[in-house]
Parts: structure tokens; C-alpha cells; sequence
């Protein structure tokens, strides 16, 4: 379902894996089709104008039905749409927001009680907009029968991920390989969310607080010398958090550093002890019993599947070199 101002990137991000899937796997395991409200042509946010396949009220049925947001979204969210939604819900459609796509949903209380990803630009208004609404800063979301992502390349990393379940792993790897696409991330990967976006103009001091924390990650700052910082008392300060962020300023601090940590175990071959270090862990078995309590993972496993995985794909793609030229 593409709205006026669609962003174009993501809807690419969401159709390409499913043509690489059926081309890659020679069978047609998806099909998709695109609709507008009326049927016309829509226009991306980059002047790119697409022409769907039909319009809401005659669009084939679908199991999964995907909304392509983008650039306006509060104004291009009509009655009409938010009808409809509720009646593909009412069929027990699967329903999925991309970008911007969320808030229609949320617009249409479909995501009332569900756990939901969307661009960080929206989530501070959404947050305000829509309470019931659990809003994630992951790069996707898959709760129950909804499937939302942010923007950009993340429906790209959903769709891998759905095709991967679906299909197995080989597949989204394949499809991972021919899109020059290093690394598949997850639902426990998260976007890079600029605080005021989370709050919104307000709360300065709270904003101050997390950007010395995101300066300090190897020597954490104890809190006491934080809340002085910025002229408030340890009391005030963890109420600050609990109230903006939900959470108390050493576990949003622990968060911190164990997502750079993640990035840096993901990212480079820097070895676990030396990481620890790097992220302000007293000691690698605290690390790594944090690590696992928060990823659900110890962060040998983590490296572990990703040397597995780097040299799987290695394989992979040395047999294509050498497969000869028919």
C-alpha cells in the first residue's frame, strides 16, 4: 500500500528480496502487488512517480498487507485507509508498517498493544501520539501478526529475516550474497536514535546527561559526578530517566555500552577481553554475563556464529568466481 510521498528506498528494501528469493530459488515463493487509495499513480518523495497495480477496494487479497510511508504521513492518512486497514484486520490479515507505514497502523489502533519499529524521526511523536503503542528503537519489529521496520535499508534486513524463516537460512544468505550485503542484522539490532527524537525539545539536562554517558563508554562516569554535571541531585536524576527513558540511569548507561559492544564484537576481530576493556566491563566474565542477560546470547556465541558466517559466505561467493562461463 504506497501513501503520497512514499520513501522509495524502503519500498525497494521490501519488494527486492522476495524477486531475488523466487529468482534464486526458481520457484515462485512470493508474489506481491501494489495498491494506492484510488488507484492513480503515486508520487515517492524523490519525484519518482509509481503506477500500482490497483486500488485499495480492488486489490487482490493478499496474506500480508504492507503500508509504504514516508514524507507527510499525519496528512495522507485518510478515512478511507483507516476503514480499510480495520477490515483487512477484521480478515485476520498479517499487517506490516515500512518507514513511515507505522503510524498509519497506529493511526487505525492497530498496534494497540503491540510492540512496533518506525523511523527515528517519529518516535518521540508517536510515543506522544499514540500510548498504547510500544514503541522500539530496532531496526524491525515482528510481534504476533504485525511486522513494522524503520526506514531506509531495515525492510531489507525484515524481509531477509522472514525469508530466512520461511525458507532457511541459505536463502536469505544467498540473497544477502547477490545484494553485496555484508551482514544480516536482527530484531535485537537497533537504530541509531538522536536522543531529541526520543524526547522531543524538551529536557535538556537529561539530553546532556546521555551525550557525556555516549562520550564516556570505556570509564563510565559515576552517577553522583553526572547528576552534578548538570546542577541536579542523584534522586532527581533517576527520576529524570524513569520518567523520560523508563528505565534507571545505570541500566540506560549498561545499554549503552553493551550495544557498542555488540557493534564492536560484530564489526571487528578486536577479542573479547580487549572489548570488555574498551566498553568499561571490570572484568570479562562480568561482561559476559551482562552481554547474555541483555542479547540473550554470550558474546562468544555471537563471535563464534559471525566467524561462521563470514567464511560461509567467503565460500560462497569463491564458487561463483570459479563456476566456468557457460
Amino acid at each position: 500500500m504506497l501513501l503520497d510521498q512514499f520513501t522509495l528506498m524502503s519500498l525497494a528494501s521490501a519488494v527486492e528480496p522476495l524477486r531475488m528469493a523466487n529468482q534464486l530459488s526458481g520457484q515462485e515463493l512470493y508474489r506481491w502487488h501494489t495498491a494506492s487509495a484510488d488507484g492513480n499513480p503515486v508520487w515517492a518523495s524523490d519525484g519518482v512517480p509509481i503506477t500500482p497495480d490497483a486500488s485499495i477496494l480492488s486489490a487482490p487479497s493478499a496474506d500480508i498487507v504492507i503500508v509504504c510511508g514516508g514524507i507527510g504521513i499525519q496528512t495522507t492518512v485518510t478515512a478511507e485507509l483507516v476503514k480499510w486497514l480495520r477490515g483487512q484486520a477484521r480478515q485476520s490479515k498479517r499487517l506490516g508498517g515500512i518507514c513511515t507505514g507505522s503510524w498509519v497502523l497506529a493511526r487505525a489502533g492497530l498496534l494497540d498493544g503491540y510492540e512496533c519499529s518506525v523511523h527515528w524521526e517519529w518516535l518521540a511523536t508517536m510515543q506522544e501520539a499514540f500510548p498504547r503503542v510500544t514503541l522500539s528503537t530496532s531496526l524491525f519489529s515482528l510481534d504476533r501478526d504485525r511486522l513494522t521496520s524503520s526506514g531506509g535499508t531495515a525492510p531489507l534486513d525484515m524481509m531477509l529475516h522472514l525469508i530466512g524463516r520461511d525458507h532457511g537460512h541459505a536463502l536469505s544468505a544467498a540473497i544477502s550474497d547477490m545484494f553485496v550485503y555484508e551482514r544480516i542484522r536482527n530484531e535485537q539490532d537497533h537504530q541509531r536514535v538522536p536522543l531529541k527524537h526520543m524526547l522531543g525539545t524538551q529536557q535538556p539536562k537529561l539530553q546532556e546527561i546521555v551525550a557525556l554517558m555516549e562520550a564516556n563508554l570505556e570509564e563510565p562516569i559515576e552517577l553522583d559526578a553526572l547528576a552534578a554535571y548538570v546542577a541536579l541531585s542523584r534522586r532527581q536524576l533517576e527520576r529524570m530517566f524513569q520518567k523520560y527513558l523508563h528505565c534507571s540511569p545505570s541500566r540506560y548507561y549498561l545499554r549503552l555500552r553493551l550495544i557498542r559492544a555488540r557493534q564492536l564484537l560484530k564489526q571487528t576481530p578486536i577479542s573479547i577481553v580487549e572489548l570488555a576493556v574498551l566498553c568499561g566491563f571490570v572484568s570479562t566474565p562480568h561482561f559476559s554475563k551482562c552481554y547474555r542477560e541483555y542479547f540473550g546470547v554470550p558474546p562468544s556465541d555471537e563471535r563464534s556464529a559471525m566467524d561462521s558466517e563470514r567464511a560461509s559466505c567467503s565460500s560462497r561467493l569463491s564458487a561463483r568466481r570459479l563456476r566456468p562461463c557457460p
